[in-house]
């Protein structure tokens, strides 16, 4: 008599392709890569999911919302320099944390994608752009409070910020330590300087 099939544990299973999408991307993951890392037959997956496309975008929104989330509890910091500040070292922090594949998940993992998945490489561009205006609209409200000289450019110094928050995911996807980004983030904070009040 067959044994009862394994207890299926769907926020685990999410963790886990997860995982896979933020190592290898969306196009670097098979539905096949997919059943061996949650362990579990591709049927229950569809069952559970819809498809891989389903899969990946609830992953995507699941690390938005837990490790991603970092980026939305620093620019709540009163001071301007202290949440970019803190945006910037959290990120690092992630993005070089063992334990899952170095930099975002966000940035990496489905940055380049073919025509045929095009709907989700716009999907993804758009998750990118937000966290950028995130970043500017914490700097207007800077200049509104009056945080920032009246030479300071919010727009530019937002797209900044932005540019150095995803550029530190390569760099750290590309093996870059730890110790070198935070110099990095140093340099980039004294630009910031002339700017506050």
């Amino acid at each position: 008599m067959a044994g009862r099939p394994r207890e299926f544990d769907r926020d685990e299973a999410l963790v886990k392709a997860r995982n896979f999408f933020w190592q290898h991307g969306y196009e670097g993951t098979s539905m096949s890569d997919l059943v061996d890392a949650i362990g579990i037959a591709s049927a229950r997956i569809y069952k559970a999911f819809g498809s891989k496309e389903a899969l990946f975008r609830e992953a995507i929104v699941h690390y938005e919302t837990h490790e991603g989330g970092f980026a939305l509890l620093a620019l709540q910091e009163e001071k301007i320099q202290n949440a970019i500040h803190q945006l910037l070292t959290d990120a690092v922090s992630l993005y070089t944390q063992q334990g899952h594949a170095m930099g975002c998940m966000v940035v990496s993992s489905a940055s380049t994608l073919s025509e045929e998945n095009h709907p989700l490489l716009e999907w993804m561009t758009q998750q990118r752009v937000e966290r950028g205006k995130g970043i500017v609209a914490r700097f207007k409200q800077a200049k509104v409070e009056n945080q920032l000289t009246e030479s300071a450019d919010p727009e530019l110094l937002g797209q900044y910020y932005s540019l150095i928050l995803h550029g530190l995911s390569v760099q750290a996807r590309d093996g870059v330590s730890k110790e070198t980004l935070m110099k990095v983030i140093d340099f980039s904070l004294n630009q910031l300087k002339p700017f506050l009040l």
